[in-house]
């Protein structure tokens, strides 16, 4: 929210009530401009039937009231600390109408900023209530051993140098290094990366990662109040913060009239009492007021706002409110997580190299086996490329760090990664499949290596025309990520990116997004916690809906909500055109504030003129914000996205 929009919302340490509010109704903006609409209906409805002049009148009074208190009272101390914007307008204009006995006008102007703010309100409330489900992966307890003895704490009271006990399937409660034990770690709250990490003695882990099979000692290297997760959420908290008191549009626009027009107002009024009749000119002064507020202003950009934000959910997408809008229209740079954005999420086997005459069939044969009853990712990979039934192999266990063991028919066999298991002839094959950005697993049978399986989370299909498209389009596109560099540049050159940046941590991401935002607006794309400071962190937060986390669905600005990529330069088009048309509805608000202004000054138009030619010009503005909810579906799977309409403007 803007620092100058003149709402009580806007104060630090000022708590509306918003902050629980699940729905949009619940607002208290909203609720206010709900309630003011009703009284102007009923004011409307006595002047229609020709009422008593007194109820017609105390409904006005009544909207304005509880419609202007939502704004009126901020707005005042904002402008006793120098800070003005749409709200200072809006307060004049409808003191100004008062004072000319326009208290239906000042009602209905009231009532119009009430609901653009609530939405935008609404809109902030939802980015806050996602920062609480990152608490959520840091557990209750942890184990840290004080001397001889292993004993259960809190997180909070865990200090640097402690050495943390962590068992299998227990996350980690804060930062540190491995001093005893091996494991597979998953880390995708903190990388995104659907595959495991091998970890033993001296790497370095993470709080919210997920320990494997294996006991670990851990010697901590970050208070509770430092970890990984903590500075993710400070991230995301100073970075909406930088958002909230960027001024919209709007505010740049008022913050250069607000004060003209009130010198312009006093000029007037003070020199016409000196040259003529000063009751005359305190009237011109107080109708020109009239004539400069944002009646237009008020209604062109949230009436463009509904409709865009109306037809882009019909596509897939939901943006976040006016704010979310622009900004994604002004977007110029594209960032792109790898995992479950640019790529499936769903690993799965992609080669079977043998050796020594074994078929293929008996190398995913034995791996399935020793898979059978395993939880990992690359096993339910591996099974779900087994076509024939599934044999469990006998006395599987896990060798920590390196991979399984059992027997199989009466045979030895063993599956696990290179150098546990020799490559042998399969060398350059492992080194191949590494290349193209698969992980690969080495199959052995009587103490002999027979093949070797290659996993890997596939591109989605139409993600290279997408990236192609984005290109063609004029903006700029990179790829960030977690996972190791040789698997992120196999993919991003299937994808068609040449900006790539890996082995990435949540903080690493939100300093390149902020190098990347230094020279043009930047939008980031993501689906994971470990993405909500990148999100927060760029111009504009876009997080892939359908599989995103509840924090990167929160914090972005703006959700695909279905798996298909081509969503995303759907919404950037539809976002561009969008902002066009307020772009045009802004011009012609202030035009017509242009013109009025001189005519009511000399006063060729009288209140009731300029009070006309306001509402003419307000059903204009609609007319034209309207056609924002126009706009061309998502064509099927398979169509080039040569054909898709491209954006008219470009800014």
């Amino acid at each position: 929210m803007s620092d100058a929009c003149g709402c009580a919302h806007d104060e630090p340490g000022v708590d509306n009530g918003d902050e629980h509010a699940e729905h949009w109704w619940q607002v208290s903006e909203i609720r206010a401009a709900m309630v003011a609409a009703v009284l102007l209906a009923g004011a409307v409805v006595a002047s229609l039937v020709d009422g008593p002049r007194y109820i017609e009148l105390g409904l006005q009074v009544g909207a304005l009231i509880i419609a202007g208190y939502t704004f009126a009272p901020a707005t005042v101390r904002r402008l006793a600390q120098g800070k003005i914007g749409v709200g200072t307008l809006m307060t004049i204009a409808a003191v100004g109408a008062v004072l000319l006995g326009e208290v239906g006008e000042a009602a209905m102007l009231a009532f119009l900023f009430a609901i653009s703010e609530g939405l935008e309100e609404y809109a902030v409330t939802r980015t806050r209530r996602g920062l609480r489900a990152l608490l959520s992966l840091v557990p209750e307890t942890a184990t840290v051993r004080r001397g001889d003895r292993e004993i259960v704490v809190s997180p909070a009271e865990l200090g640097v140098g402690d050495t943390m006990i962590v068992k299998p399937g227990e996350r980690l409660a804060t930062d540190g290094t491995i001093t005893i034990g091996q494991t597979a770690l998953d880390t995708s709250a903190i990388t995104g990366e659907s595959v495991p990490v091998e970890a033993g003695p001296g790497t370095e882990v993470f709080a919210g990662s997920i320990n494997g099979t294996g006991v670990l000692e851990v010697m901590i290297t970050a208070a509770a109040q430092d970890n990984s997760l903590a500075k993710i959420v400070r991230i995301v908290e100073a970075e909406q913060s930088r958002k909230g008191q960027a001024q919209r549009l709007a505010d740049k626009i008022a913050q250069p009239l607000v004060p003209s027009v009130m010198v312009a107002a006093a000029l007037i009024a003070a020199v016409g009492s000196v040259l003529g009749d000063p009751r005359i000119w305190i009237e011109r002064a107080l109708v020109v007021l009239v004539a400069a507020s944002p009646c237009a202003l008020a209604i062109a950009i949230p009436v463009t706002v509904v409709a865009a934000i109306g037809a882009a959910s019909k596509l897939g997408v939901l943006i976040k409110g006016g704010a979310a809008l622009e900004a994604l229209g002004r977007i110029r740079t594209v960032a792109l997580d790898k995992t479950g954005t640019l790529t499936r999420n769903q690993p799965s086997v992609v080669e079977i190299a043998t050796t020594g005459g074994v078929s293929r069939t008996e190398v995913l044969t034995v791996a399935a086996a020793l898979e059978a009853r395993s939880e990992h990712p690359l096993a339910r990979a591996i099974l779900a490329a087994a076509t024939d039934p599934v044999k469990s192999a006998d006395k599987v266990e896990a060798v920590t760090g390196a991979g399984l063991a059992g027997s199989l028919d009466g045979r030895p066999v063993r599956l696990g990664r290179p150098g546990w298991i020799e490559s042998g002839a399969l060398a350059d094959d492992i080194d191949r499949m590494q290349r193209a950005g698969a992980t690969a697993v080495l199959i052995e049978r009587d103490g002999t290596t027979i093949g070797a399986i290659a996993v890997r989370d596939e591109l989605r299909p139409e993600a290279p025309a997408v990236v192609a498209g984005l290109h063609r389009d004029g903006y700029s596109v990179a790829m960030l990520t977690g996972d190791n560099t040789r698997t992120a540049t196999a993919l991003a050159e299937q994808a068609g990116i040449n900006n790539v940046h890996a082995d990435l941590r949540p903080e690493d991401k939100a300093r390149i997004i902020n190098t990347l935002r230094a020279h043009q607006p930047t939008a980031m794309v993501g689906d994971g916690v470990n993405d909500a400071p990148a999100l927060a962190t760029a111009d504009l937060g876009i997080a892939m809906g359908a599989m995103g986390t509840d924090v990167a669905i929160e914090t972005a600005d703006v959700a695909l909500m279905g798996e298909d990529l081509r969503h995303l330069p759907t919404a950037l088009t539809h976002a561009r055109r969008s902002r066009a048309i307020m772009l045009q509805n802004v011009a012609l608000s202030l035009a017509i504030i242009t013109v009025l202004m001189p005519l009511a000054l000399f006063g060729v138009l009288g209140l009731a003129a300029v009070v006309l030619v306001h509402e003419i010009a307000e059903i204009a503005v609609i007319g034209n914000g309207v056609r924002a909810g126009r706009t061309a579906r998502l064509q099927p799977p398979g169509t080039s996205t040569t054909d898709r309409p491209r954006a008219k403007t470009r800014t």
